[in-house]
């Protein structure tokens, strides 16, 4: 079985080595890489997840594929809100936001329950 730092880092070189676009579990599902800085650690951190693009901003869900506990990078964005995406061949500085409220609930009712991105989350969005 493949751990989750190799199954990562195989993700990683194949969406940069295609454009954004990966096989397996992931081939219909819109990703990005989050480059983070550890909120403890202070070491750099990069992690492919599934997105979605909706008025301009790219949202991720830190549903930890429904667990019942938010995944580090969740903890990686709430310390250092200041990070870079990558969508595509194009790097991004971005600012991390958690959505609050109504704006919350509208975010995770748009995301759709497939198989590409996982049962509908239930952690929290930014």
């Amino acid at each position: 079985m493949i751990g989750e730092p190799d199954l990562n880092a195989r993700i990683i070189d194949e969406f940069r080595a295609n454009k954004e676009k990966v096989g397996g579990g992931f081939s219909r599902a819109p990703l990005l890489l989050l480059h983070t800085v550890g909120a403890r650690s202070g070491r750099s951190r990069v992690n492919p997840m599934t997105c979605l693009a909706a008025r301009g901003r790219f949202l991720v869900f830190a549903s930890k594929a429904s667990c019942d506990r938010n995944p580090d990078w969740y903890h990686n964005l709430l310390a250092h809100t200041k990070v870079r995406i990558e969508v595509g061949d194009t790097i991004l500085a971005v600012r991390a936001v958690e959505l609050q409220g109504a704006e919350r609930d509208t975010a995770f009712a748009a995301v759709p329950a497939s198989p590409t991105v996982g049962a509908r989350p239930s952690g929290s969005s930014l």
